[in-house]
């Protein structure tokens, strides 16, 4: 027992992993990076907007003539403007990374786009071979019917066959009818 409490505590004490090996943890702290993630777009937003840039402008110019101007016990920041110079590296190690959070969720909605329009791409690709595919074969098969000037010549054809068969069958049936009444008779006395 002696030996494995000198085992966690030697190596708690190496100098080649990080901290010390407790028993504590630090609390862990549950983000909704949803929330988070649009809290920084806004904040992103915000500080690209010309409001901002006014709205810093005069806080800065408020600073600046206040503290040289107002009575010494009334100075919060004296010259160097110390405190002032505190609030930007704050403002600015706190905004990067909000800006630099909001860029990476822009990129990713960027790149679910392209992957969606590259998807409504290939679909509309896919819809217009088949279609054209289809166009293909009706043509095809429109070369195989029948139109109706090819309808129209065939129908005339086949009535000036009929035509010419009822016109010999009518001209076959004088001759027999001539022939019948001899050759003496003449026409039209009967």
């Amino acid at each position: 027992m002696a030996d494995r409490e000198h085992d966690r505590i030697r190596e708690d004490l190496r100098l080649d992993l990080p901290g010390p090996r407790t028993g504590r943890r630090m609390p862990r702290v549950q983000v909704d990076s949803e929330t988070f993630g649009r809290f920084a777009e806004g904040v992103a937003r915000f500080m690209g907007t010309a409001k901002f840039l006014v709205y810093m402008t005069i806080i800065v110019i408020v600073w600046v003539t206040w503290n040289l101007v107002a009575i010494f016990k009334l100075r919060w920041d004296p010259y160097p403007f110390i405190l002032l110079n505190l609030f930007f590296s704050t403002q600015a190690s706190y905004s990067a990374p909000l800006i630099l959070l909001a860029q990476n969720r822009q990129e990713d909605r960027d790149r679910m786009s392209l992957a969606e329009d590259r998807r409504v791409a290939a679909q509309s690709r896919s819809d217009m071979d088949f279609l054209a595919r289809e166009v293909a074969a009706i043509r095809m098969q429109m070369g195989e019917l029948a139109t109706r000037d090819y309808i129209r010549s065939e129908m005339r054809e086949e009535l000036r066959d009929q035509l010419r068969e009822e016109l010999q069958a009518v001209l076959a049936d004088l001759d027999e009818q001539q022939d019948a009444d001899g050759p003496d008779r003449p026409a039209g006395h009967d």
